[in-house]
Order: C-alpha cells, then sequence, then structure tokens
C-alpha cells in the first residue's frame, strides 16, 4: 500500500536489551499496560471486546480518538460485544516512514492525549521491539495482535465475567477505511497476514469520505463475518500529515490534536521545518497502518 519498505532493524537507543518471558527482546524494561482495562465484565451475555489501534501516531490527532468513540458506540447498539479497553500501539522506529517522529516522543504525546480517557491506554511494544543486538525491529500488525492476545488472555487470564467466570477477550483491529481498501488488493496483503488480521482476531472499519469499502469487501467475504463497517456521520479529515504540514508553515494546529500534544510539540521543537516525502501514504498516519505487501516489512 506504500512504495517504501521499512527495515527490520534500525539503530536504537543506547539502553540495556531485555528478554521477555515469550522470547522477545525489548530495549529497557517493558510491562504491558492495563491500568485502565476493565477485567471484570459489567454487562451480562456480551464477550469482552478489546480495540487496538496501530500507527504512526505522529502526532495523534482528535480523529485517531474520535475512532476509538465511533468504535464503542457502534459496538453498544449493534453488537454482543463489551469494550473493555482500547490501546493505541505506535509503531517501530524501525518502519522509517517520512514525518516519523522517534519512538519515545509518539509514545509520549499518545499517553498526553489519552490521559484523561478512562479506557484508552497506549502501549509502547512496538517501540521498544529489537533483536537481541539492540536494534529497532519492526513487528508487522499480525504480530501486533497476538501480542496482545498473549498478554491479556494468557498473561492476565482473559477478562472476568458477571458470572464470574473468566473468558477471553475478542481483540480486534481498529482502522480506517483505507486499511481494508489495501486488503482489498490482490498480491498486496499475505494470505497468512489477512487469516490472522481478519481471521483470527477481525476488524472494525471506520468508513471514510471517498472510499468504496463495499468493493474492497467484495474480495474478502470469507472474512465477512469478523469485520465491521461504521459509518462516520459526521466527517472528519484530519491527518497526521496535514498536521505536520501545518507545523512545517508555523501555523496553528491548535483544535486539530489535543492541547496536551500541542504543548509537547512546542516543548519538544518536533515537526518543525521538516522535509515530507513527496508520495507518503496517509495509511501510516493512524489506525489505518497496514502491513507491507509480501511481508517485506516484516
Amino acid at each position: 500500500m506504500t512504495s517504501q519498505t521499512a527495515d527490520s532493524s534500525a539503530p536504537a537507543q543506547p539502553g540495556t536489551v531485555q528478554q521477555l518471558s515469550n522470547g522477545v527482546h525489548t530495549l529497557g524494561p517493558y510491562s504491558f499496560p492495563h491500568r485502565k482495562l476493565k477485567l471484570r465484565q459489567t454487562q451480562e451475555g456480551k464477550t469482552p471486546l478489546v480495540l487496538v489501534a496501530c500507527g504512526s501516531f505522529s502526532p495523534i490527532t482528535f480523529l485517531h480518538l474520535r475512532m476509538f468513540e465511533m468504535a464503542s458506540d457502534f459496538v453498544r447498539f449493534n453488537t454482543d460485544f463489551e469494550v473493555c479497553g482500547g490501546y493505541l500501539s505506535p509503531v517501530s522506529d524501525a518502519y522509517k516512514k517520512a514525518g516519523l517522529a522517534a519512538g519515545h516522543h509518539r509514545v509520549e504525546m499518545c499517553s498526553r492525549a489519552v490521559e484523561q480517557s478512562t479506557w484508552l491506554m497506549v502501549d509502547p511494544f512496538e517501540t521498544v521491539n529489537c533483536n537481541a543486538n539492540g536494534e529497532f525491529r519492526y513487528v508487522p500488525t499480525a504480530q501486533v495482535l497476538r501480542h496482545f492476545d498473549h498478554e491479556i488472555n494468557t498473561v492476565l487470564g482473559g477478562i472476568e465475567g458477571t458470572d464470574g467466570q473468566r473468558r477471553k477477550a475478542k481483540i480486534a483491529l481498529l482502522a480506517g477505511a483505507d486499511l481494508i481498501m489495501s486488503m482489498g488488493e490482490p498480491g498486496l496483503w499475505a494470505p497468512t497476514d489477512l487469516d490472522v488480521i481478519l481471521g483470527q482476531y477481525g476488524a472494525f472499519i471506520i468508513e471514510r469520505s471517498g472510499t468504496d469499502v463495499d468493493e474492497a469487501l467484495a474480495s474478502l467475504r470469507q472474512y465477512d463475518s469478523n469485520i465491521w463497517v461504521i459509518s462516520q456521520v459526521i466527517q472528519n479529515d484530519i491527518s497526521s500529515t496535514k498536521v505536520r504540514l501545518f507545523l512545517k508553515k508555523d501555523l496553528s494546529v491548535r483544535y486539530l490534536i489535543p492541547d496536551p500534544v500541542v504543548e509537547y510539540i512546542d516543548e519538544h521543537s518536533l515537526f518543525q521545518g521538516q522535509p515530507e516525502g513527496t508520495k507518503e501514504k496517509a495509511v501510516a498516519d493512524g489506525p489505518s497502518r497496514s502491513s507491507a505487501p509480501q511481508n517485506t516489512k516484516s
């Protein structure tokens, strides 16, 4: 979906390589954030659901946050799920995308953006993931979802139902319509990735103006029961790309992104005078980030 590819590894900042119980290496200590995760359901007969948005978030915008709220409303009125948590998972620095701020900056901006939320969290896992030599490693979307599945359903033991019984939470990807459009294009995604993302886990897709979701879904019929399309009643086309362009031109971005993020950008002089790639795709700006064609980014 994008002409550029991510390096399998990239030089990391100085730190100590840690190995998690599942064999994954991280640069420095890592612990899975779950303080806001609802570990006990309140709605009888519902299946616990955790939404995961993968992306650059460089920087995070109000649209990224609104996607979670739109999905939560949709789930509440149209499904048999109960939302128990939502996560932002910023991509690794190894993604090598134009306009990509350092991982620790993006994690901090996301953290400040969701500080007042009662259910949204930021998982730095992708940004600290590295190889045994301490080099940042790109984590494909399918592996990210497996990571959340492991942490929530294996390490934490799942979610307790209203009957006191623990059950596995459904982990699902939250993304924009451009993601599902890319998945519908032959040869762009590895079939094994699609089986994991759409078959094993599922996706909630936010419609965007100018996209023909039905056309994309026609070629993904085998996953139809595991894809939920959410209409965007109030159109919002804010993107990280547009925000960076405003900042480069020294224009105000207030009310396009959360105030704490504006202040953080000013404090660290981020995105100012930063060149942008002429062929940069919005797919990598937020929850719509996709895996690379033929696993070239894995």
